[in-house]
């Protein structure tokens, strides 16, 4: 990700800056964080355009730039006058994708979800990935500093680990290194030093593409080929049957399994069609009946209707309260008929979370000759 500044009007009471060095010069926040910080608040309702600034003791304001791509444009930036609401801002800095920041705080941050109710303030969070020097990392802690956000870092280079709990503490900055305790308790328990390398620095992947890698491959390519009931004739080679009626989210479901390396296939329960006689030919254990509140299935397709804009009719006769609790039958009378099934309750979970639980019951009853047990009420 491209790094960003702050606007270069001062602060009145900005911290002082991080030097990297005992004699770097004061360092120039990039214009490009600073459209960055200008989308974000933008995108999360932060910013009103068209308003004069002001500035109270409630009320934070910037004035901030917009400009194109090229350097020649940056230096042509027009100010946008914004007034930014309270609110509370998390930065996620990696020296890679980010992917481990990222699911973390997102699963630390589920646990607040009254928060923004209770408050009436939202909490934003942003990532900055592949940050590897430390003038970077330094520019973003300041940045940081001025918002007064909280920074979360997953830094392979112990290095830059040091540096950022250094720079964070100077500037005040709270903040929490989520890879180091880990690190420091694998290599304990090993009786190893790690390497401090980053993920795919040289040397670090002798064997990029091994057998798991192609193994990902191919299940991957299954499962877009097996998708929404095509080729049932191959529901005997999947790892992995869904089954469920419209907007239960088997796609998406499919796919992330996919990637782990398991070939899924999802088989769609419609209303009057009659399931292909090749899925109750499938192990039992192997398919996984996905069920959802009525309420909520109605709401989703009332949505997913309205996206598509089709005409009063078809939207009733596809999110209809009474159309959606047939076809609900329609599909729990096989799934009776079939209690080998697991049926898996997914309303309002997420993808990752259903996934996790066919994944345990898969390899629970992988070598057991008994019925995978139901982990939900039946229909």
């Amino acid at each position: 990700m491209s790094q960003h500044g702050v606007s270069g009007n001062p602060e009145p009471k900005s911290e002082p800056p991080i030097a990297t060095g005992s004699s770097s010069p004061k360092m120039k926040i990039s214009p490009k964080l600073n459209r960055w910080s200008m989308g974000r608040a933008l995108r999360s309702g932060c910013v009103k355009l068209d308003r004069p600034i002001r500035r109270t003791d409630n009320t934070h304001c910037r004035q901030a730039t917009e400009a194109n791509e090229t350097e020649e444009d940056d230096k042509k930036t027009s100010a946008i006058d914004v007034e930014i609401t309270a609110g509370k801002s998390i930065y996620l800095i990696s020296d890679g994708t980010g992917w481990t920041a990222e699911h973390s705080v997102n699963a630390a941050l589920g646990k607040f979800e009254n928060y923004s109710v209770n408050r009436g303030s939202s909490v934003n969070t942003h990532l900055f990935s592949w940050v590897e020097d430390e003038e970077k990392l330094i520019e973003i802690i300041n940045q940081a500093a001025k918002e007064g956000a909280m920074c979360f870092y997953t830094l392979a280079n112990p290095l830059m680990a040091k540096s950022a709990k250094q720079a964070c503490d100077q500037c005040g900055v709270l903040s929490v290194d989520i890879l180091g305790p880990i690190i420091e308790g694998i290599a304990s328990h090993l009786g190893v030093s790690p390497s401090g390398l980053t993920r795919g620095a040289p040397g670090t992947r002798v064997k990029t593409l091994n057998d798991a890698y192609f193994k990902r491959i191919e299940a991957i390519e299954f499962t877009i080929k097996q998708d929404d009931g095509t080729l049932p004739e191959n529901l005997s080679k999947a790892d992995i049957v869904l089954v469920g009626v419209s907007r239960t989210g088997k796609t998406p479901l499919s796919t992330y399994i996919a990637q782990k390396g398991y070939k899924v296939a999802n088989v769609p329960f419609v209303m009057g069609v009659e399931p292909p006689r090749t899925l109750f030919d499938v192990e039992p254990r192997k398919v996984f009946a996905l069920k959802i509140q009525l309420v909520v299935l109605q709401a989703i397709r009332r949505t997913r209707a309205k996206t598509l804009g089709v005409d009063t009719q078809a939207e009733n006769n596809y999110s209809g309260i009474d159309p959606v609790r047939k076809e609900l039958d329609f599909a729990s009378r096989f799934f009776a008929e079939n209690p080998g099934w697991a049926v898996i309750d997914v309303t309002n979970k997420a993808i990752e979370e259903t996934a996790a639980v066919i994944l345990r019951l898969y390899h629970d009853d992988r070598d057991s000759t008994t019925s995978v047990p139901c982990i939900s009420q039946r229909y």
